[in-house]
């Protein structure tokens, strides 16, 4: 079984596949299992991450049902009976309940290899090799993480952990194509990225490498320049004194 999360909750078997049909609050509760594959996760943080700060006082017994419901579901795609889905694949433990690593593979277990590798393979000087690898790591988002749940503070710090990572691959991954003399490959990379992150300004240098590499520098300080005004306007800062610096390159070169 293959499990996906960054984007909407995927199940994958033997070439059969879908979206999990779950109502909100037991999709919330299974989206923490499936993230925390392996661990046990106390069912008062489950009833924390549906409800926040105000929980009900069936809270507990409605986790409990939610966990039915969603052992339903798997044993729909997994074809076993729920019993043997409670005993295998989302088991009740003490004071709380596991997904198993073991019956299942995992979208970010097999997006955090492919990053690994694709950096490793650039730090030793091997872009041809690394770069296919970050490509596919990509690749394997289908949206935002978790973009068909409701999230709590589990998921949201998940979410945003993920999400950060994905912007430093792409960042990595630009620089790397920039270095192999791919510009434009990397340029068109970034367009979408920068316009989406107006405050990053890792993604906006490496842009801003990759346009004035392929010969765009009027572009390259225009993009300096709006991202200039989006940190003055939103934080009340000056761009870091690594981008004025590949300004002023821009600038004499």
């Amino acid at each position: 079984m293959f499990v996906g999360v960054l984007g909407p909750l995927y199940i994958s078997l033997e070439g059969v596949s879908g979206h999990v049909e779950l109502a909100p609050k037991p999709r919330t509760a299974l989206a923490v299992l499936m993230a925390n594959a392996g661990v046990v996760v106390p069912a008062s943080s489950l009833v924390r991450e549906v409800w926040g700060d105000d929980p009900p006082v069936s809270g507990l017994r409605n986790i409990q049902t939610y966990v039915l419901q969603s052992r339903k579901v798997l044993a729909r795609f997994t074809g076993k009976p729920a019993r043997a889905v409670a005993g295998e694949l989302l088991m009740t433990r003490p004071g709380g309940y596991v997904f198993s690593d073991a019956c299942a593979q995992f979208d970010y277990d097999h997006y955090g290899h492919l990053v690994a590798e694709g950096r490793d393979a650039i730090r030793r000087g091997d872009p041809e090799r690394g770069v296919p690898l970050l490509d596919r790591a990509l690749r394997l988002w289908r949206g935002p993480a978790f973009v068909d749940v409701v999230t709590g503070c589990i998921l949201e710090a998940q979410r945003r952990k993920w999400e950060e990572s994905k912007l430093a691959v792409i960042e990595t991954l630009s620089s790397a194509k920039i270095e192999m003399g791919q510009h434009y490959e990397a340029a068109a990379d970034l367009t979408a990225c920068v316009f989406e992150h107006p405050l990053h300004e890792g993604l906006h240098y490496q842009y801003m490498r990759a346009l004035s590499m392929a010969g765009d520098r009027a572009h390259a300080l225009d993009v300096f320049s709006q991202l200039r005004l989006n940190l003055v306007a939103e934080l009340g800062i000056e761009p870091s004194d690594v981008m004025r610096e590949l300004q002023y390159s821009i600038l004499n070169s």
